[in-house]
């Protein structure tokens, strides 16, 4: 009997999850198109920006799928033929489907302000946060200072994780390179009225504390309006600074609306209670109009429920409705502290912190043997410095 053929397309958190879980049974030949040859462990980005070995956040999809039975192409899809049931990638190469899954995550939105695109910095992949680790030495090297201000645009978990930890280690990268001590500027710009926003307000309040005693300067309700080489203009005055970290939008794929799905008004594809967007084409994870959708935790629980689903029905056997769940949320700010929630509970500081560390043990295993998810989690706990100076001590 032929084996169905299952096309999964976006390699993070739900489609190689997805992939793992269809991988080795017999019923289906999976296939992952993806983009990027590394799978991004997003939680851990910021700490490779900072100081973080490389592998805490990117792990090579050969070595993840190195026991599996998948085939891995790495390729942009850019147009679907539903009658024909094919993708076709970006260098032209056709894939045939029986079951497509769509996984295709999310891009940054620079909300066509005019510069961001140019100058600004993000940690959204290895290369980026590689890329502004390397642009903060080369600064300090240049001017023998710190720059005037480093700012992050964005007080989602991203931004906030990010500028808990980046006064203390530009500290650090300066006392090994004995520059001489001076003050360092951390600004954190938030066009809505508090941090978090999509958060309750206690929490954003407590976060917003444990920033403010950090150093961080937070810039409420302010607006970016554009960025040169030398300046970032915020509610039309400027602030001096070369180091821009964007954090603050994503919107929706645009292979969707090129293709002709249904989106609703956030721009997430309408799906049933099976995650069906059409008749053999499933929407996972961050494209679909499910509750939590934007969520690792939830694109990781969509996988494996249609992965179960499909083993189902491969079976013959009735499928299962979707049910959400609603994820934990545990955001670091600064070193050995966190803000945990959970439906009504409410955890802050180093707890939160160590059930954060424990929560990425969980998160790697979700991906690897238990072997190699602590040797993945370890790796959090070292550095990794393409600066020769930093390297050298580092290491002693």
């Amino acid at each position: 009997m032929a084996r169905e053929r299952l096309l999964i397309i976006g390699g993070g958190f739900g489609g190689v999850k997805a992939a793992l879980e269809m991988a080795n049974d017999n019923h289906f030949e999976t296939t992952l198109l993806t983009d990027h040859p590394n799978f991004r462990y997003y939680p851990t980005l910021y700490r490779t920006a900072t100081g973080g070995r490389r592998i805490g956040s990117s792990i090579a999809l050969t070595q993840l799928f190195e026991n599996h039975t998948i085939n891995l192409i790495i390729g942009k899809a850019v147009t679907l033929d539903r009658k024909a049931k094919t993708i076709t990638t970006d260098t032209g190469k056709v894939l045939q489907f029986d079951t497509l899954i769509l996984s295709l995550g999310v891009v940054t939105n620079f909300f066509n302000i005019k510069g961001l695109a140019e100058f600004a910095f993000s940690i959204k992949t290895n290369y980026e946060a590689v890329r502004l680790k390397n642009h903060l030495h080369q600064q300090l090297m240049a001017d023998h200072k710190p720059d005037l201000n480093y700012v992050i645009v964005g007080a989602g978990p991203t931004g906030i994780e990010l500028a808990g930890v980046l006064p203390q280690y530009l500290k650090s990268v300066m006392k090994i390179h004995g520059i001489n001590r001076r003050p360092i500027h951390v600004d954190l710009i938030e066009a809505a009225p508090r941090l978090l926003p999509n958060l309750p307000r206690d929490s954003s309040r407590m976060v917003r504390h444990r920033l403010t005693r950090l150093g961080v300067k937070l810039y409420l309700g302010q607006a970016v309006q554009g960025e040169t080489a030398d300046e970032l203009t915020v509610n039309g005055r400027p602030i001096l600074s070369h180091t821009v970290v964007w954090t603050a939008g994503v919107t929706k794929h645009p292979f969707f609306a090129e293709n002709g799905f249904s989106l609703n008004k956030r721009g997430k594809v309408s799906v049933d209670v099976y995650l069906q967007a059409e008749p053999d084409i499933y929407v996972i994870g961050d494209n679909a109009n499910t509750p939590y959708s934007g969520m690792a935790q939830t694109a990781i629980h969509d996988a494996r429920y249609i992965s179960r689903n499909l083993k189902r029905k491969a079976e013959n056997k009735s499928l299962i409705s979707y049910n959400a769940k609603k994820p934990v949320t545990v955001i670091p700010a600064g070193s050995r502290w966190a803000a945990l929630l959970w439906r009504q509970l409410r955890i802050y500081g180093w707890f939160a912190w160590a059930l954060r560390e424990a929560a990425d043990i969980i998160g790697f295993h979700d991906f690897e043997p238990w072997h190699k998810a602590y040797d993945q989690w370890f790796a959090e706990f070292s550095t990794e410095e393409d600066c020769p100076v930093c390297a050298t001590k580092l290491s002693n």
